[in-house]
């Protein structure tokens, strides 16, 4: 089969969309953001309306060589005149990398626009939570772009549906470009919603077996490695259950100053899954710690993410919270 474009999606940069009002569009395991006893502190003029919000992935794509930053939000805008009729009327006599990558006029842009409720006056905020350089783009200056599915093939019929719609970032980069969007989180809005320099990437340290005893006890899997690490006030503890395959599980719990227990969460094995590392590899200078938390939007609670990444769905940000808040991160994934 061949591929017109090469698809990678970055660890977990994210987009969030702030939509006006609610969409018609379907949303998979979109889930509300109540407040909490954790949460940090915010003026209330600064807190962001969560009500209805989308976050997506930041994908890079492979286009003569070079790559395109690419922010799809076809998972939740499609329409059947989302691409223009005549490229769709032609494409037979249209050679493949014509069809493959598309800018679209402003009539088409405002239709996207429109149907997930931004406008030209809206900004895309850009921040990097691991350097916390936050940028500010208006939507205005955003081109509009259509790339075919890596997953379509040549000579096959061509609709709407088999292109993946958004906005462009950065054009004809080299791969360098991985490593600006690494740890990236970003916002359509009119105002901008993260708490910055408030995440941390989480370093483990190995816990002793009194902190497995204590917490973990009871489980039919066998026991792998037990860690812990510290955020503000609070303690994290993480346990691996194995099977024979390796991690089945892993269980997290946070726990405060005053020794009480606040959260918890086991991270299963599912389909299509895998467990991110936690300790750092042997012989390997490049890797970056997988999973951070911290305070990352106004008036919220905080977040913690990166512990299992999955091949066939989404990742999501979990929220330490009591009611366990999940945000699916809406990553066109078409697999």
């Amino acid at each position: 089969m061949k591929v017109n474009t090469a698809l990678v999606l970055l660890s977990l940069p994210l987009i969030i969309i702030s939509c006006k009002k609610d969409e018609k569009q379907p949303v998979q395991n979109q889930n509300n953001v109540p407040s909490d006893s954790t949460k940090t502190v915010a003026k209330k003029e600064d807190e962001i309306d969560f009500k209805n919000f989308h976050i997506f992935n930041v994908s890079t794509m492979q286009r003569n060589e070079l790559m395109d930053t690419f922010i799809s939000v076809s998972d939740i805008y499609s329409d059947s005149q989302s691409v223009p009729a005549d490229i769709l009327k032609k494409q037979k006599e249209l050679p493949f990398d014509k069809l493959s990558y598309l800018e679209l006029d402003e009539q088409h842009k405002q239709k996207m626009l429109a149907g997930i409720h931004l406008t030209e006056n809206d900004s895309l905020y850009l921040y990097n939570y691991g350097s916390n350089k936050l940028q500010k783009l208006p939507v205005r200056q955003l081109k509009a772009v259509a790339y075919l599915s890596p997953y379509t093939t040549e000579g096959e019929e061509i609709d709407a549906g088999s292109y993946m719609l958004g906005f462009q970032i950065d054009s004809q980069k080299s791969n360098e470009i991985f490593d600006k969007y690494a740890n990236v989180v970003a916002y359509f809005g009119n105002k901008n919603p993260f708490v910055e320099n408030k995440m941390k990437m989480i370093k483990w340290e190995k816990a002793g077996t009194d902190v497995q005893k204590k917490y973990f006890s009871g489980s039919k899997l066998r026991y792998g490695g037990t860690f812990q690490a510290k955020y503000d006030n609070m303690t994290y503890y993480v346990q691996d259950l194995l099977e024979e395959y390796g991690t089945q599980e892993r269980k997290l719990l946070v726990i405060n100053d005053q020794n009480e227990k606040i959260f918890e969460k086991t991270f299963s094995m599912d389909d299509g899954t895998e467990f991110n590392p936690l300790e750092k590899m042997e012989n390997d200078e490049a890797h970056n710690y997988a999973q951070w938390t911290g305070h990352l939007f106004k008036g919220k609670a905080p977040v913690v993410f990166g512990f299992i990444s999955p091949s066939f769905g989404c990742p999501v940000i979990t929220f330490i919270d009591k009611e366990k808040t999940e945000l699916s991160v809406n990553c066109d994934n078409r697999h």
